[in-house]
C-alpha cells in the first residue's frame, strides 16, 4: 500500500463481470481529474492465444485435463507482483497489452490474440487501476494483495457466472456451447484454488444474485437482466461507510449484515459510484499530503 502511488485493483473470474466496476471507476476518474495507469490482468498470461491452445492440447495428451488460464502455470504472477511494488514505491512500473480482437490488434499491425511489447507507463500518474484475474491472489510463493490499496471482488453466484461466459463466448466469440463448457470443467480446480480464495483479501465484493430460476445454466437463453437480480455487497471492514446514507440514497436497499448492504441490480452501478467515490477522494487526498501539494 502507498500513500504517494496508490493501487485500485478489481479482481472476478473470467465471465464475472468486471468490466463493469472498470466503467464505474473510468467515469469517477474522468469526473475527478484522476490520471491512472490502466493495466488489463490479460496482459500477465504467460501465451498468447496460439501458443496457448498448443500448449492446451500438449497438457492433454499429457494426461492434464485442467490446463486453464487461471493457475501458476499460466500466468506471470511474479512480473504482476513486481508491477504492484515498483508501483507503489516509485509510481513506475512495466506493462504491456493483450490483444483481444482485430479492433484492438489494428493500431499495432499485429494479429488477435497476440501481446505487445513491454513497456514503461505513462509518466507521473495518480494511481494504477488494474482489472484482471489475479488481483488479490496470495499463494506461498506470491503475495499480490498485499499492495492494492483498495481490492474490489466481482463474484456473481456461480450459475450465473456459467451464463454470463456462456452467453459471450457464444455471441461475442462464437464458440459452441460444448466447447464452453468443457473450458468451464477444465478450469475448475484452479477456480477453486487460484479464484475463489481471493475473495477473503478483497475489501468489497459485489455479488448478484438472480432473482429467476437459473438452475441449468447451459439451457439458459439469456442473461438475467439487472431488474431481475440483486447485488450482495459485503464490507471486510464497515468502518467509515455511510450505510444509512446508502440506504437512504438506494431505493429498496436493505442490509442483511452488519457489513453488508443489497441493492436492487438495477442500481449497482449508482451503489459503485456512491461507495467508491469517496474512496478516490480518500486517495487522492493522501497522496496531496504525502508529496505535499495543495
Amino acid at each position: 500500500m502507498s500513500e504517494r502511488h496508490p493501487i485500485i485493483a478489481i479482481t472476478g473470474s473470467s465471465g464475472a463481470g468486471t468490466s463493469t466496476v472498470t466503467r464505474t471507476f473510468a467515469n469517477i476518474f474522468r469526473r475527478e481529474g484522476v490520471k491512472a495507469a490502466i493495466v488489463e490482468g490479460d496482459s500477465f498470461h504467460r501465451y498468447n492465444r496460439q501458443e496457448m491452445k498448443r500448449k492446451a492440447a500438449e497438457a492433454e495428451q499429457a494426461g492434464n485435463k485442467h490446463f486453464s488460464h487461471f493457475g501458476a502455470d499460466n500466468n506471470l504472477f511474479g512480473e504482476l507482483e513486481t508491477l504492484f511494488r515498483t508501483y507503489a514505491q516509485s509510481g513506475q512500473g512495466r506493462a504491456r497489452k493483450y490483444l483481444h480482437n482485430d479492433e484492438e490488434a489494428a493500431p499495432y499491425q499485429q494479429a488477435p490474440g497476440t501481446f505487445t511489447a513491454w513497456e514503461d507507463l505513462p509518466p507521473d500518474t495518480d494511481m494504477l487501476f488494474y482489472e484482471g484475474l489475479h488481483g488479490a491472489l496470495v499463494t506461498p510463493e506470491h503475495n499480490i494483495a498485499q499492495h492494492p490499496d483498495l481490492l474490489v471482488g466481482v463474484v456473481p453466484v456461480i450459475n450465473l457466472e456459467w451464463i454470463q461466459k456462456l452467453w459471450r463466448d457464444q455471441h461475442q466469440r462464437g464458440y459452441s456451447t460444448e466447447a464452453v463448457t468443457d473450458t468451464i470443467l477444465r478450469r475448475m480446480p484452479d477456480y477453486v484454488n487460484y479464484i475463489v480464495p481471493q475473495f477473503a483479501h478483497t475489501h468489497v465484493n459485489f455479488q448478484r444474485v438472480p432473482m429467476v430460476d437459473t438452475s441449468n445454466p447451459f439451457i439458459a437463453r439469456d442473461i438475467p437482466s439487472a431488474d431481475e437480480s440483486m447485488v450482495v455487497i459485503r464490507f471486510a471492514s464497515p468502518k467509515g461507510i455511510d450505510f444509512q446514507y446508502l440506504l437512504n440514497m438506494i431505493h429498496d436497499s436493505f442490509m442483511s449484515r452488519a457489513n453488508t448492504i443489497v441493492v436492487p441490480g438495477g442500481k449497482m452501478e449508482l451503489a459503485m459510484q456512491l461507495i467508491f467515490t469517496p474512496f478516490v477522494w480518500r486517495m487522492m487526498e493522501r497522496r496531496k499530503r504525502a508529496l505535499g501539494v495543495g
